[in-house]
């Protein structure tokens, strides 16, 4: 994990998120059912789920992730990251699942329904938004970046290869209007100002967040996932300039100089 060597605390684990979110009786419509990594919580997620994700409760650049899918006639399809490149194996039950995946990982995990995302050219993608406090101020959106996989990989991250787009280059791409996509980013920091606020309040001295979210294939929108131990927005540096400097600014006032 990444040792944090400026002013800005975070929440440890996603499983710990996951439980904060769920106390917020809006927010929690937004939280992927999520349980701890067991065999029982793997043979009772796949009883209820088509799909899974298996992740490490605190981890970054999509390294260490599975993704479990549940085949048509019997057992089940496992694939999962090691460093840049993706593996795949056939299992026979959960609890060969939950065994293959215990034994390749030495990490706390949790288990995570899958969500059938939203694609863009044929490819899934979820969108980060960076969230952070002015200088001695409120929390204030600063950034929206779309991350769309690489061809058939089980993650969106740029570090596995994912494109990364702006969200007006995303509703260009999709066919949308510039009015859909502006209402889509008002929903969403709206969305990402209460989650701030909300788990701010159960942990004091937060300054940043990087929250993934992502539409499924009905167009309704999920949290995947929320940052708060050095989210990266280097790549924004390329994508979107002005952001970028923006984001810097807000940074140094917490002491980040590493961005």
């Amino acid at each position: 994990m990444y040792d944090k060597k400026y002013n800005s605390k975070s929440i440890y684990g996603k499983l710990k998120v996951c439980k904060y979110l769920n106390e917020h009786d809006t927010l929690k419509q937004l939280v992927p059912h999520t349980v701890s990594f067991s065999r029982d919580n793997m043979e009772m997620m796949l009883d209820s789920h088509s799909s899974l994700y298996v992740k490490p409760d605190s981890g970054s650049l999509g390294m260490g992730i599975f993704k479990v899918k549940k085949l048509d006639g019997s057992g089940y399809t496992v694939k999962h990251i090691v460093k840049k490149k993706q593996l795949s194996s056939h299992k026979d039950s959960a609890s060969q699942v939950y065994d293959y995946i215990k034994k390749k990982s030495d990490k706390k995990l949790i288990i995570q329904k899958g969500i059938a995302l939203d694609k863009v050219n044929g490819r899934a993608y979820d969108i980060r938004v960076m969230v952070q406090r002015k200088p001695g101020g409120e929390w204030t959106v600063n950034c929206f970046s779309v991350k769309a996989a690489a061809r058939n990989k089980i993650v969106t991250n740029y570090y596995q290869g994912g494109k990364l787009y702006t969200m007006e280059q995303l509703g260009k791409k999709q066919g949308k209007s510039a009015a859909t996509t502006a209402k889509r980013k008002a929903d969403m920091k709206s969305k990402s100002l209460k989650i701030a606020k909300h788990l701010s309040s159960k942990r004091k001295g937060m300054h940043e967040l990087g929250i993934d979210f992502a539409y499924d294939q009905d167009q309704k929108l999920w949290v995947i996932e929320v940052n708060s131990n050095h989210p990266q927005f280097y790549p924004m540096k390329w994508l979107n300039p002005k952001a970028y400097k923006k984001m810097k600014q807000f940074a140094r006032s917490y002491g980040r100089t590493d961005a």
